[in-house]
């Protein structure tokens, strides 16, 4: 699965971690995020993530 990188704040969501923090099992890819998941470092939505 690929990692998606914050445009903002250079945070790498890596789909086989996940997001434990807020409720993103392991495993999930990011088209599967839910639409209101955010950034977890500077809040910005998901469409301002560009691909790794």
């Amino acid at each position: 699965m690929k990692q998606y990188v914050c445009t903002v704040c250079g945070y790498t969501y890596d789909p086989a971690e996940g997001d434990a923090d807020h409720g993103v099992a392991p495993g999930t890819a990011f088209e599967d995020l839910p639409a209101d998941w955010a950034c977890p470092l500077c809040g910005v939505s998901k469409d301002l993530f560009e691909e790794a």
